[in-house]
């Protein structure tokens, strides 16, 4: 089972979002994001359209898993396992694009009605998070420091 997540970038007062099947949770996708996508790139992903699975690089068209091609799950993550996952480019799925919402309500709205536990917001150059729980943008760098704190503590 994913765990789903939105991925955005605000544009003055909209905000552009796709949707991201896996691995949504803060120490994948949260870290990803904050560690690999600056401003341009997060645009670029957005750009891309809703997502399968977040990855280090955006990468280029490949087939969509393994069963799809002749190579064993190894060579297929030895080859892919860094590019995102996308449906439209990767699987050729139409409608897929992103969405542009004019409200934090409507944003809201829409990632509760895509079962997301996390959206990932870039604005101005910083990522923000907010989940289920708490719907208001947090700072994602603190959001992942109070993770690891809490690892470490265990």
């Amino acid at each position: 089972m994913g765990t789903r997540s939105m991925i955005g970038v605000m544009h003055g007062d909209n905000c552009k979002a796709v949707y991201c099947h896996w691995d949504g949770y803060l120490s994948h996708n949260g870290r990803i994001l904050q560690e690999h996508y600056d401003s341009a790139k997060a645009n670029h992903l957005v750009a891309m359209g809703n997502l399968s699975s977040l990855a280090t690089e955006i990468g280029e068209k490949h087939p969509f898993s393994q069963f799809e091609c002749k190579m064993t799950s190894d060579e297929y993550r030895n080859h892919y396992g860094n590019m995102c996952t996308f449906y439209g480019r990767d699987r050729d799925e139409p409608y897929q694009e992103f969405k542009t919402y004019t409200s934090k309500e409507d944003l809201v709205e829409s990632f509760n009605n895509v079962w997301a536990e996390f959206c990932y917001i870039m604005k101005d150059g910083v990522w923000y998070m907010f989940d289920q729980d708490n719907t208001e943008l947090r700072l994602l760098s603190e959001e992942l420091a109070k993770e690891k704190d809490t690892v470490e503590a265990v």
